[in-house]
């Protein structure tokens, strides 16, 4: 493997426990729709420990074969990799097929479909199926990264009338996360404003946000579940005893209700789910 390859590979592997099921997420770009579409398949199986390891821009049959040794050495170990492909060549593909390992062409099939539907072959161009395709929706993802990054915590009152949506909640609640996917995969405006002790007591919502109330949703959590998160950040501090996350989750939830706030419970919700929850209630669309 090169050195550019195994660096983006060191880079994207996370560490997991030793009986974790080794996947590969392998693709002749950037690997994005790879481990997106795998790792969508694989949340159905949540009690599967699972060793991920992300490796873009397998264009090259010998690229494919590098990875095909690293393949090799896990089922050397006694391993069963999973291997997720949005390759494109059907010589990369092959190189990819090693005896041992589950190779899930996440292409295939549905490109195939795809050509009886609209009656024409596919492309070979390597890497178009990740192409920009619409460069004014590319752009437009952009400018609402941009936005995100400006109105992260409260950061800009500016141009808070031209947001989708303005997500509050107390600190650590998954505010920045849900913020920025919502930004990038759907190019939404969306800005988010913390709640804090100097916010209360109050009836109405701060100040900053509360000319836009019909557009801010409220985030919350279980109170032990915002203490483990704060400890790690600020351990064994008034900041992340229970006690305090007690305290501004009951008062959080009843300011979303005397407003009129939507909120819901994030202890429980990956980014995409709080993130469709938002979407669907506020009627957003990308």
């Amino acid at each position: 493997m090169n050195s550019i390859t195994t660096g983006l590979f060191a880079a994207s592997s996370e560490t997991e426990p030793p009986s974790a099921r080794a996947a590969f997420f392998v693709s002749d770009s950037t690997g994005i729709t790879a481990e997106t579409l795998g790792s969508a398949l694989l949340a159905n199986f949540p009690g599967v420990p699972i060793a991920r390891q992300t490796i873009p821009f397998i264009d090259t049959v010998d690229g494919a074969r590098a990875i095909a040794r690293d393949i090799q050495e896990v089922i050397g170990a006694g391993g069963q990799p999973i291997v997720f492909a949005t390759v494109k060549s059907v010589a990369i593909l092959g190189q990819l097929q090693v005896p041992g390992a589950v190779v899930i062409d996440l292409l295939s099939g549905h490109l195939t479909e795809l050509e009886d539907a609209l009656g024409t072959t596919r492309s070979e161009q390597l890497g178009q199926f990740h192409g920009v395709g619409d460069i004014e929706r590319y752009f437009a993802r952009m400018r609402a990264v941009e936005y995100a990054i400006e109105h992260d915590d409260g950061q800009s009152r500016r141009g808070l009338d031209t947001a989708d949506v303005i997500i509050i909640a107390p600190s650590r609640c998954g505010k920045t996360p849900t913020t920025m996917y919502l930004a990038l995969q759907y190019g939404l405006l969306v800005a988010n404003y913390p709640l804090t002790d100097d916010d209360f007591p109050t009836e109405d919502l701060p100040r900053t946000v509360n000319a836009h109330a019909s557009k801010c949703f409220g985030l919350t959590t279980t109170p032990l579940r915002l203490s483990q998160v704060r400890h790690e950040r600020r351990p064994n501090s008034a900041y992340s005893s229970l006690a305090q996350c007690t305290l501004e989750l009951r008062r959080a939830e009843d300011l979303y209700r005397r407003n009129g706030v939507r909120f819901l419970n994030s202890s429980t919700k990956s980014v995409e789910e709080m993130s469709a929850v938002i979407m669907q209630s506020m009627h957003l669309r990308s």
